[in-house]
């Protein structure tokens, strides 16, 4: 055979060779991005970008993970520190000098979560961005002297004014649904707190009722730039049971009819002492998600289907359990709500009570009577 036609059945065989291949991934890129939707009932799990590269830690969900039983997986994409945990556009890496950093495997874990028809959400902390405010001071919460303002723990926060902060939170949450995600779940939906406030400055002119306007457009906007994806968003446990905005711009009622889901994070130990009069509501965790949970549904009504409660599984403050974690997720369940996710920071969660409290649907619950409150 002369050389020319060596060299023609090499350059064919390496076409061949090459398509096979982008076809192989294109099918892995299909099968990945292929749609599981949101089970009826969302019974979930928070998990750091770190465990959601431990083989170890994810072996230990395993057993549990299908549509029946732990059938929703949220994993931080990015947190307060700026630092962002899945792959982004080269333009906007550069742009922002963000620091990436992908979670080991994340593709091929979407893939086998997917496969086993569980349902993954990324969360997405927002205004609390350290790496944005203090690299980009014009993105960020002044004092008045123009310097960038830090709250007592020295953390600093963007603008939630400033729609250049918007757009870049919209565009890492673009990325993580190309990636597969199949729901966003924005965090730090607000404005700062736990430092002296009184000196922040903004790009525009700063009041209870500005702050609330620009949370609920920023969402409205996101829905817009993100759909057809459902956006969910976290917000203080106590938001349902107060008239006004916390001192954070967040109003349950207006923010909830914007987006798809709203979880708020109903820990009972994040609960002031005589809270809806119980003496320590951090005791009582049944009483405390029971009386946040009915004023949330309360407030939503028909779209009560929007509520999807976290719920403590971790201690702070008095020993939490089995037993502590079960009675917050029956509160739900005396309240006709059958959502829920669950929270711990060492993302270890009590598989028992997933084991036991993901069997009860509407159908199969029967509401007791001794467990029935009439908190006022």
């Amino acid at each position: 055979m002369s050389n020319k036609k060596l060299l023609y059945l090499f350059f064919f065989l390496s076409l061949f060779i090459n398509s096979c291949a982008q076809q192989q991934e294109e099918h892995k890129q299909v099968h990945i991005n292929k749609l599981v939707g949101k089970p009826q009932y969302v019974r979930g799990i928070h998990l750091s970008a770190w465990v959601a590269g431990l083989e170890s830690y994810k072996k230990r969900f395993e057993p549990y993970l299908s549509r029946e039983k732990l059938n929703t997986i949220v994993i931080a994409i990015k947190e307060y520190e700026g630092q962002v945990y899945i792959p982004i556009s080269e333009e906007l890496k550069k742009k922002y000098n963000t620091s990436v950093i992908p979670i080991p495997k994340i593709s091929e874990y979407l893939q086998e979560l997917k496969s086993k028809g569980v349902y993954p959400i990324a969360r997405i902390v927002v205004f609390k961005d350290n790496h944005l405010a203090k690299n980009f001071p014009h993105l960020a919460v002044k004092n008045p002297d123009g310097t960038v303002w830090k709250d007592y723990k020295g953390n600093s926060w963007t603008d939630p004014y400033n729609k250049e902060v918007w757009q870049y939170n919209i565009d890492i949450a673009k990325s993580a649904v190309e990636l597969g995600f199949e729901e966003i779940q924005f965090d730090y939906i607000r404005f700062p707190s736990d430092g002296n406030t009184k000196l922040c400055r903004y790009s525009q002119k700063h009041s209870s009722i500005t702050a609330t306007t620009a949370l609920v457009e920023f969402l409205t906007y996101a829905k817009q730039q993100l759909s057809p994806t459902p956006v969910s968003i976290d917000v203080f446990g106590l938001t349902p049971s107060v008239n006004h905005d916390m001192g954070i711009g967040q109003r349950f009622l207006q923010m909830a009819e914007v987006v798809d889901y709203i979880s708020p994070m109903m820990y009972p130990s994040h609960y002031r002492k005589g809270e809806y009069g119980i003496p320590d509501p951090n005791k009582e965790p049944y009483q405390t998600v029971f009386r946040t949970v009915s004023d949330a549904k309360k407030l939503l009504g028909e779209n009560y289907h929007k509520l999807r409660p976290y719920l403590q599984d971790f201690s702070l403050g008095y020993k939490y359990g089995p037993q502590e974690v079960k009675a917050q997720i029956k509160a739900c369940y005396d309240n006709g709500i059958f959502d829920w996710l669950l929270w711990d920071p060492k993302c270890k969660y009590t598989l028992e009570v997933i084991e036991e409290m993901t069997k009860f649907t509407p159908q199969n619950y029967k509401l007791e009577k001794s467990t029935q409150t009439t908190i006022e």
